[in-house]
Order: C-alpha cells, then sequence, then structure tokens
C-alpha cells in the first residue's frame, strides 16, 4: 500500500469519527431552535428546529460516506474509453494506478466533505450554546478553509493525471 493510500484511508476514518462526534456534541448542546442564519451584523435571522439540523446532517454524512463511497468502488468498472483522462492511451497500460488515483480522489473528496461538516457542526453548536460567547465572525476561517480544501482536491486529481504513471520498482 502506499503512503498515499494509507495516510488518504487514515484521514477518512479519522474524518469520520470527527463528523460523528461533532453530530453528538452539537446535537447535545443545540436548544431546541437553532439559529442558522445571521445578519451582518452578526445577530441571528433565521430559525430551525434541532431536529431538522439532526437529520441534514445525518443525510449529508449518509449521502457523503455511502454513495460517494459506493462510485469510488465501482471505478474499475468503468471501461477507459469512457472517462475523460488527459493520457488515456498512457494510462491504459496501468489500470490498477489509474484506479488507486481515482479511488483515492474520491476518498479524500468523503473525508474533505466530513471535515467541513464536523468544523461546521463543532461552529453552529458553539455559536447556539450559552457556555460560549463566540460571535459569528469567530468562524469566518471555516468558509475558507473547506473552500480551500475543495479547490485543492479538485485541482489535484487533473494535474497528476497529466503526469505519466510511475513505474514500479521491485526491490527484490
Amino acid at each position: 500500500m502506499k503512503v498515499s493510500t494509507f495516510s488518504i484511508k487514515i484521514w477518512r476514518w479519522f474524518s469520520i469519527l470527527l463528523v460523528v462526534g461533532a453530530l453528538g456534541w452539537t446535537y447535545s448542546l443545540l436548544p431546541d431552535l437553532v439559529a442558522v442564519n445571521f445578519a451582518p451584523s452578526g445577530a441571528a435571522e433565521n430559525y430551525l428546529e434541532k431536529s431538522t439540523i439532526f437529520y441534514i446532517a445525518m443525510g449529508l454524512i449518509i449521502f457523503n460516506n455511502v454513495v460517494i463511497r459506493a462510485v469510488a468502488k465501482q471505478i474499475g468498472k468503468v471501461p477507459i474509453n469512457l472517462l475523460p483522462l488527459p493520457n488515456r492511451r498512457v494510462w491504459a497500460d496501468h489500470r490498477e494506478e489509474l484506479d488507486e488515483h481515482l479511488t483515492n480522489w474520491l476518498y479524500c473528496l468523503v473525508a474533505a466533505i466530513n471535515t467541513i461538516v464536523a468544523l461546521s457542526l463543532f461552529a453552529l453548536g458553539t455559536l447556539n450554546s450559552n457556555q460560549f460567547r463566540q460571535d459569528v465572525f469567530s468562524f469566518a476561517w471555516l468558509f475558507y478553509l473547506g473552500f480551500g480544501m475543495l479547490i485543492v482536491i479538485f485541482i489535484a486529481l487533473p494535474v497528476r493525471l497529466m503526469r505519466p504513471p510511475v513505474p514500479e520498482i521491485s526491490l527484490d
């Protein structure tokens, strides 16, 4: 197993634990009506029920971890002529490595979405808690972090596929 594959799997499993923990912590902390939209002044404008937040988050988590993972498992069954690859002829001879890159990319996307949802839940729980005195502007960094992660992930795959496959070196 390559180091990149191992680290992406670790991140994906850690993000699953993080998002489930964030959902449990946030649900226990939230009041019955949760502020979800804030005015430029920082005052709450729109509210949702706590159960609605829970079901929306669970829907995102299930979609992300079940549907996208199921797509990742089917990558090897897609004919190479249907994949939009920059160097299709070169990658046709290295199908296993291509499948590993595509699967890792999808798992990385799953891990990033889990991480963004978990951090968003922590922010939502903190903003709506009576224990913490933070305003909505304290979490402005979350947008930039999530956007940056997704941009890096979406750019990484095409950049990697433009380079030729790495030849396998045996130490035997």
